[in-house]
């Protein structure tokens, strides 16, 4: 497996645990973004690191464009650069560092903009690399804290990189942290514990759904479904994104989807994003629309 080492705190905490438990199993990867002066040198510190501890390691230097939302192109661009070295060398795994902490933020992050269940769940300890859903992306520090990581590499001796753009207030991130950690009335482990929970939930929906997808008539060119009566409306919606897949549709979630499921269930024949939802007999019958013709 690799590992997503980018030399702060909690990246090289992970690096050391691996090499406590596992010192043979896995290599490491720096994605060099180029954003600051400092980065090639921190990238150059985690290759001392794992040489003096005999790990392989790769500093994979991207490029980015100018331009605004800086942080989400570098989360993609990671991503990519990343998926790429794991397909080159055929790692069966990605891990990175994300801890208790990251999993509060970001559920703080979602409610602030009312996801739903999925959401909520905030992030896996199992999932995918984005972008790459056919490579497994493991996140195993999700227990921990962020001081009990930095203190591992206190412990240890070393002098992590510290990113000055994690005090940035400009990013959402920074300022729920700086809430977080100024307030004694949140908890980051209960924010973990109920994402845990709430991703369980979950995946029992998913369970479901697969259930109700067997059960249905799946062709190349139509989906024919029998929804059971009183279908609750979340199952009912992911059954719509499970066919928004099956025909590569990228699913519009939200208002549209919700009114595609609304015509289906007044038995009406409705459209959207080029698939035709039929839902007259009591029998919901999906197909690719007709494109029209320019004249």
């Amino acid at each position: 497996m690799g590992l997503a080492v980018s030399g702060g705190p909690d990246s090289l905490a992970m690096l050391l645990l691996f090499h406590e438990v596992a010192p043979r199993d896995f290599c490491v990867a720096t994605v060099d973004h180029g954003l600051r002066p400092e980065s090639a040198s921190e990238a150059a510190m985690v290759a001392r690191l794992c040489a003096e501890r005999g790990i392989p390691h790769d500093t994979i230097p991207i490029a980015l464009a100018k331009g605004s939302a800086v942080q989400e192109r570098a989360r993609a661009g990671r991503y990519r650069a990343m998926a790429d070295w794991m397909r080159e060398l055929g790692l069966t795994a990605l891990v990175t560092a994300h801890h208790a902490d990251d999993q509060a933020e970001t559920m703080v992050m979602r409610l602030n903009r009312g996801a739903g269940l999925r959401g909520l769940a905030a992030m896996r300890s199992v999932s995918a690399v984005p972008g790459a859903p056919d490579l497994p992306l493991l996140r195993p520090l999700l227990g921990w804290r962020r001081t009990e990581l930095a203190g591992i590499v206190e412990v240890a001796g070393i002098a992590p990189a510290l990113d000055p753009s994690n005090h940035d207030a400009s990013y959402e991130r920074v300022r729920v942290r700086e809430a977080m950690t100024s307030s004694d009335a949140f908890d980051a482990n209960g924010f973990a514990a109920s994402a845990a929970h709430l991703a369980q939930a979950d995946e029992a929906i998913a369970w479901s759904v697969d259930r109700l997808w067997d059960a249905a008539q799946v062709a190349a060119e139509s989906v024919d479904v029998a929804p059971p009566k009183d279908l609750p409306r979340v199952l009912a919606l992911r059954l719509l994104e499970r066919v928004m897949e099956h025909f590569a549709v990228s699913s519009p979630r939200g208002g549209d989807l919700v009114r595609w499921l609304e015509s289906l269930d007044a038995g009406g024949v409705a459209t959207l994003a080029g698939i035709k939802a039929d839902g007259r007999g009591g029998t919901w019958r999906f197909t690719l629309a007709p494109k029209h013709r320019s004249a």
